[in-house]
């Protein structure tokens, strides 16, 4: 058994955070949690590091999308990063701001399942 990946879940709505948390522990995760977009991006300048972020799109303070800019500004080019959001424009925005992919939410189980599935694949084949 590998590592527990790392996961970065960017949510400021509790509801969401709760239903996303509990997915992921059924998928083995290890969750830090993160209200906005700045808290994010602060755990990375403390030198934190994450397998993976779970973005949320519109939170105060700061936004996922600028969120998803500054840390990729840092050259955090590994951490797979995934946008999340109800919003119609918000894939645009995400992809344009530096994530891997975007999720519409409510996020089903077996879409996070694949995308953990490929950071743990990822893991071991970068662990040879």
């Amino acid at each position: 058994m590998g590592s527990l990946v790392k996961v970065l879940l960017v949510e400021d709505t509790r509801v969401d955070a709760m239903v996303l948390s509990a997915m992921l522990r059924k998928l083995h995760c290890e969750i830090t949690m993160a209200m906005n977009g700045k808290e994010s991006v602060d755990l990375f300048i403390e030198g934190r590091k994450f397998d993976i972020v779970f973005c949320d799109k519109d939170m105060p303070i700061m936004t996922g999308p600028e969120a998803v800019e500054k840390i990729r500004a840092m050259g955090e080019s590994d951490v797979k990063i995934v946008g999340i959001s109800a919003k119609n424009n918000a894939q645009e925005v995400f992809m344009s701001a530096g994530a891997d992919v975007f999720v519409p939410k409510p996020i089903k189980f077996d879409v996070l399942e694949a995308i953990i599935q490929e950071v743990i694949n990822k893991k071991n084949n970068t662990m040879v």
